[in-house]
């Protein structure tokens, strides 16, 4: 599995409950900037909000942009259910690894988007 899918896998086990796998691919002193509040959080803070959020959250399919031994840079489409009705956004998230382990991670998120699954071979069940 490359790391890009143990990333994935472990967020999606995450919205279970299960850390597990996040605690094992994270350095201890990894630290992010949350842009929509500029405030640096560390990973028991994204742990929180994925707990909060893990009811309405459905995690879809997502590619590679680019990957290095430091870097990777994921495209992911996500679907919210937090208003009752299915919102859909695009996220860009880049990971920057030290010692094999993310030590930080930015996502940008494109809101508001048509449903991506339209017109594919995939669809929000096999997510869910």
């Amino acid at each position: 599995m490359t790391k890009e899918e143990v990333f994935d896998k472990a967020w999606k086990l995450g919205l279970k409950g299960d850390f597990s796998l996040v605690d094992e691919i994270y350095h201890p002193k990894y630290r992010a900037i949350q842009k929509n509040i500029n405030v640096e959080v560390d990973l028991d803070a994204d742990k929180i909000v994925i707990s909060t959020v893990s009811d309405f959250m459905t995690f879809g399919p997502f590619r590679v942009i680019f990957s290095n031994n430091e870097f990777s840079c994921l495209e992911r489409h996500m679907r919210s259910m937090l208003t009752g009705e299915p919102n859909y956004n695009t996220v860009i998230t880049t990971l920057i690894y030290k010692d094999g382990k993310i030590i930080s991670q930015e996502s940008v998120a494109e809101k508001d988007q048509l449903d991506p699954s339209e017109g594919q071979d995939w669809n929000w069940e096999d997510y869910e």
